[in-house]
């Protein structure tokens, strides 16, 4: 396999969007998460309680999402910077840890997008019952 600049480099746009997205799940969910602390104070209700608890997990896994998005960039610098000086198999084997690092990410944004699913069924259930 032969590896040059280029390889690794086509890994940051799409990181970029990818962290672009995280961000943007992890602001959001900020948001709801100051709203329902307020709404809560004004008028306790345990199922504010279970969605501040399911948003607590939800950020957490943004946040690795979040780290091992960074990780794989960085991985990629570092893999451009050995094919750089010529050290070809050094940075085979971290470009290969980049995409490693790349998939986890991916990964653990599955596992959030399965626990948001189950933070809407909270809400379908309420509408159901009324």
């Amino acid at each position: 396999m032969m590896l040059d600049l280029a390889t690794p480099s086509l890994l940051f746009s799409a990181i970029s969007l990818i962290l672009l997205a995280y961000t943007n799940r992890f602001i959001s969910y900020a948001g709801i998460v100051r709203s329902l602390k307020e709404k809560h104070e004004k008028d306790p209700d345990p199922r504010n309680l279970q969605q501040i608890d399911n948003l607590r997990k939800r950020l957490y896994l943004i946040r690795a999402m979040q780290i091992l998005g960074i990780l794989s960039l960085l991985f990629c610098v570092i893999a451009m910077f050995f094919v750089y000086v010529e050290w070809l198999n050094p940075a085979a084997w971290i470009f290969g840890i980049a995409l490693l690092l790349l998939a986890a990410s991916l990964g653990v944004c599955i596992w959030e997008i399965n626990i948001s699913v189950k933070a809407l069924e909270i809400h379908l259930k309420d509408i159901r019952s009324k």
